[in-house]
């Protein structure tokens, strides 16, 4: 055994060929491929070794964009109409609110018996708990839910379909419309009403499949009789039969025909689900003909009229991973990394974590945010899903039934920026994909060890960064674990760091990967049933004062020992990903114009909230001790209390205006004042 970690693999979606692995049962890997052109194809299957695990896959991933970037995989008009969007169409600035706000989908909220009463209902109600929530237990600006919520999700059921009553795989797509039952004047008037009522919602998206419907188009609905349409056979199993779908030639019209109808009815985004029934057409012919027919269809239409504010749903096959998230040729898309939140299955909520965290070794390398889905505030796991989509670096949404909402848990995943007018309310995501740590690669889900996730928040500069490593108990007993500065990512040889745990708010010594140092590196963690914790370990940074004028170098290195001071910016307390509202490298700054012992920290917030700062040491008056004696003392009237002496060394302003003092406390960390 020597140690190195060998990655395959199997690339596919570059022309007509799926490659893919299989065991034989006795240790060994098969390459299976199929090819699906009538001309001769070839099986491509990239090996890498490293050092690492992460090493070796990023090693592949790397191979496997050069190889899809290099050769010619869209077809001469689609990739000139590909750059004309790219240049004309795309508004980046749009994309803030969608990767960064907060979200309400339907999906779990309201059921599947959808109509825009429900969604009038759901949004009334998450505006009046917010302000009940204000008044009753907040008192923050931030709790205010009407304004929380910036993005909106219209989800399965708001089409027109038929075969009403049948189950979803035998209904098709009819309209472009709403169906009349649950909106009867339209999908524009359910979203006019939707923006007047409720301004705070910055955008609109709407679920739809790939192919228009679960059951693909219905062959005798309005759609039918305006474009093309052909009848695949899908493959037996969970979707197996006959089902009309768009023409080939006809599949980019009516894509942007379709989108064209949903902007100009209000809808700016999309959920499009289903994408990997392209992958159960039983006939090669009909795979050759659609696989990507469709998604180039759909990224120039979304890219044209939603600027890609669109999320790909159910689309992890190799085809779709290889042919449209691997470029680097156009924004990030919005990727469902995993199966579904289950809210009444209980054993899938730690899975649910677990199943992210690996898928993300991969999804991490894509052009793509990976997306851990939806989840539910009021909920016996809701916690738990929180402070996972927190670290994810992805998006949040929330499905809560209307009237059941954790106000503090809301309130922990979010933050109020400073700017523009009005304010808005975004999530605090971290600027990296979290993961699964190295260490836990190859632990499995029954191992009774903690799930650890690792992500990384850089700041401008390439030396600093703060480290989150979140530690789920994905066990069905307590666990109680030591847990190596080594596991955080990004930490470094040579730095100190301080590791702040949420909720609890402990915070370690100073730590360091240096062996030498008094301190152990690791941290103790003890988790029960459902137990999670997110440390943060930040880097303390040093201000030293300039080279003292004492004529003897021991004199003047034990002045310079005192008068400097090492921080720690934590970022926002009480947040579950903190650390993610600091922007760029704080910068410290030893001010000693005439011998003083001043120091200036400069820090970069994109929201509001209490900022935490780790102090070395803090001022204390000095008193002369009281002399001992066996005489009681006599009672002392009351006095003024003096305010403390750190006080009177402490100035934090605020875009150049001066902060109360009285909003500044000070707490004892390790037997120190900070």
């Amino acid at each position: 055994m020597d140690g190195l970690h060998l990655v395959l693999l199997a690339v596919s979606g570059v022309d007509d060929v799926l490659t893919a692995f299989r065991p034989d049962g006795y240790g060994n890997v098969i390459v299976h491929s199929k090819n699906d052109s009538t001309e001769e194809g070839q099986a491509r299957v990239l090996a890498a070794v490293g050092t690492t695990f992460n090493t070796a896959l990023a090693a592949v991933m790397y191979q496997a964009r050069k190889i899809v970037m290099g050769l010619d995989t869209m077809s001469g008009s689609n990739k000139k109409e590909m750059q004309r969007v790219l240049e004309k169409d795309v508004k980046a600035e749009y994309m803030y609110n969608w990767y960064d706000g907060l979200t309400y989908c339907t999906w779990n909220a309201l059921g599947q018996n959808l109509d825009e009463q429900k969604i009038f209902n759901a949004l009334n109600v998450l505006k009046d708990k917010g302000i009940e929530g204000t008044l009753e237990a907040l008192s923050t600006a931030f709790a205010y839910l009407t304004h929380i919520v910036t993005n909106l999700i219209i989800d399965d059921n708001w089409q027109s379909l038929d075969h009403q009553g049948e189950s979803q795989f035998q209904r098709g797509w009819t309209d472009f419309d709403a169906n009349k039952d649950g909106f009867p004047s339209g999908l524009k008037h359910t979203a006019t009403m939707i923006r007047e009522q409720h301004p705070n919602i910055q955008h609109i998206a709407v679920w739809h499949a790939l192919l228009g419907y679960w059951g693909g188009v219905s062959p005798t609905g309005k759609i039918a009789k305006n474009y093309k349409t052909r009848t695949v056979r899908k493959a037996e199993g969970l979707v197996g039969g006959e089902m009309t779908v768009i023409h080939e030639d006809d599949v980019p019209r009516m894509y942007d025909d379709f989108y064209k109808f949903l902007l100009d009815s209000g809808i700016d985004s999309v959920k499009t689900d289903a994408q990997f029934f392209l992958d159960v057409m039983d006939d090669a012919d009909d795979r050759r003909r659609f696989m990507k027919t469709y998604q180039e269809a759909w990224t120039i239409s979304s890219l044209r009229y939603f600027s890609l504010k669109a999320i790909s749903c159910m689309s992890q096959i190799p085809q779709i991973l290889f042919h449209t998230q691997l470029a680097t040729d156009k924004p990030r898309l919005m990727v469902r990394n995993s199966d579904d939140f289950f809210p009444d299955v209980p054993s899938s909520h730690p899975f649910h974590i677990f199943a992210n965290a690996h898928t993300s070794l991969l999804t991490s390398h894509l052009n793509v945010l990976p997306d851990w889905d939806m989840f539910q505030t009021s909920h016996p796991y809701s916690s738990y899903h929180a402070a996972a989509r927190a670290l994810s670096g992805g998006p949040i949404y929330i499905t809560d039934t209307p009237g059941e909402h954790s106000l503090p848990l809301i309130a922990s995943m979010t933050a109020t920026t400073i700017s523009p007018t009005p304010p808005k309310t975004i999530i605090l995501r971290p600027n990296n994909i979290a993961k699964c740590i190295e260490q836990s690669v190859y632990t499995p889900y029954q191992a009774r060890h903690f799930l650890q996730i690792g992500n990384y928040h850089s700041g401008s500069t390439a030396s600093y960064g703060a480290s989150l490593l979140g530690v789920f108990n994905v066990s069905e007993q307590a666990l109680t674990e030591l847990i190596p500065l080594a596991h955080f990512p990004g930490v470094k040889p040579g730095e100190r760091y301080l590791v702040r745990a949420h909720p609890s708010g402990d915070i370690s010594s100073p730590l360091s990967l240096d062996a030498s140092d008094p301190v152990p590196s690791v941290l103790n963690v003890a988790l029960g049933l459902k137990g999670w914790n997110i440390l943060t370990a930040y880097p303390i940074l040093s201000a030293t004062p300039p080279p003292s004028t004492s004529t003897s170098s021991a004199e003047r290195k034990k002045k310079e020992e005192k008068k400097r001071t090492e921080l720690a910016v934590l970022g926002l307390l009480h947040k579950l990903s903190g650390a993610a509202a600091v922007v760029g490298t704080p910068k410290v700054q030893h001010l000693n114009p005439t011998g003083s012992e001043n120091v200036k920290v400069m820090i970069t917030l994109k929201a509001l909230g209490v900022l935490g700062v780790w102090v070395s040491s803090l001022p204390e008056p000095e008193q002369d001790p009281e002399p001992q004696s066996d005489v009681p003392k006599a009672p002392q009237p009351p006095q003024q209390q003096t305010p403390p002496e750190w006080q009177n060394h402490i100035l934090v302003l605020l875009r150049g205006r001066v902060v109360p003092v009285s909003t500044v406390s000070a707490s004892v960390v390790g037997g120190k004042k900070a």
